[in-house]
């Protein structure tokens, strides 16, 4: 068992806490089997009706995953990587199916692989501390743990959006997107806490009732900009259409993209597309599976890992460098399902 999540029973709740403060709570493996052996355990046992998913102190919800050792895993042959990446798949498709309530507070940074743990919770709960973003195409990597799922499912092109530019949402924004259910100051966390898990039947009244008329959300200002300018499927037309467009906030988000990986950034718009149509989240999952176990060997995951967490020169040298050097055949071959023998699979 690991100390990096805390697993306690409190009342009629369970909750897991993660404890890594140091690494912003950022996922590893012995975590995600951790939290998928408790939710197991928890879900069958009648005196346990919800689980609430938390951090320990520090300033991050959960930062992701454990990006330096995908990366190393990823130079070598990749099956570590690709060990972690199925775990934590697993761990978001038992969340996202869990037949309990699960409460999520995202009192602080939530990327990446905290994403992927909070959006499948019926209630998620942003305070004036959460700073939310699936900020992939920076490193290379893509927008994972379900976020071809959540993001074609957000109000017009905004999920594209979030996915190509990386934006970080602050808690009034994931509530007015519809990221958060509930927006309480923090102060007030720990007496929601106290309370759900003494009457979990009363999850909702509680949340209600503590919850504070959020602040304005930035983002709904630009929301018809984004529809506009973000209309396309097709990278290429995205950045013709910001050029065109020649505003201020147009030329801030064209300057965001072009220091983006433009290989994650059309696997980002196909995985959206296509994830947008899906109906059922574990073939979500599998695809996702099928992207992650090969761009986790690419170059730009390599290099994007070297520039922003191991060398922090913030310079990486993508290759493709230029969006129109992607392929199609380029994405098909990340996109190509696995042989059966490697594909993903849910729990049982």
């Amino acid at each position: 068992m690991t100390n990096d999540v805390l697993i306690s029973v409190d009342s009629r709740s369970g909750r897991l806490s993660l404890n890594r403060p140091k690494a912003i709570h950022a996922l590893n493996l012995a975590m995600c089997q951790a939290m998928i052996d408790a939710l197991l355990k928890w879900r069958d046992d009648d005196a346990i009706e919800a689980v609430i998913i938390d951090h320990s102190e520090g300033r991050g919800f959960c930062a992701g995953g454990d990006i330096r050792m995908l990366a190393e895993s990823g130079a070598k042959d990749g099956k570590e990587a690709r060990a972690f990446f199925h775990t934590e798949y697993r761990l978001n498709h038992l969340l996202f199916t869990y037949p309990k309530p699960i409460i999520a507070f995202m009192d602080g940074i939530t990327m990446g692989g905290g994403v992927g743990i909070s959006q499948p919770a019926k209630y998620r709960v942003a305070t004036e501390h959460t700073r939310f973003a699936m900020p992939e195409t920076g490193i290379g990597l893509f927008p994972d743990v379900g976020g071809g799922w959540y993001l074609p499912r957000l109000e017009g092109r905004v999920g594209v959006f979030l996915a190509l530019t990386g934006a970080r949402l602050d808690g009034a924004e994931c509530l007015a997107l519809g990221l958060a259910t509930h927006y309480l100051p923090s102060e007030k966390l720990d007496e929601a806490k106290a309370r759900i898990a003494a009457h979990p039947d009363r999850i909702g009244g509680i949340l209600g009732e503590l919850s504070v008329t959020a602040p304005p959300a930035a983002v709904t200002q630009h929301i018809d900009k984004i529809n506009r300018l973000f209309a396309s499927d097709t990278y290429e037309e995205i950045l013709a259409a910001l050029e065109a467009d020649g505003g201020e906030w147009a030329v801030k988000e064209l300057a965001a993209l072009h220091s983006k990986s433009p290989q994650t950034c059309k696997v980002a718009l196909r995985q959206l597309k296509e994830g947008g149509e899906m109906h059922d989240f574990a073939e979500q999952m599998r695809q996702e599976y099928a992207i992650g176990s090969r761009v986790v060997q690419m170059h730009d995951f390599l290099e994007g890992v070297r520039a922003l967490i191991v060398d922090k020169d913030n310079s990486p040298k993508w290759d493709p460098a230029k969006p129109e050097a992607v392929t199609e055949d380029w994405i098909d071959a990340i996109f190509a399902p696995l042989p059966d023998d490697e594909k993903w699979t849910p729990l049982t």
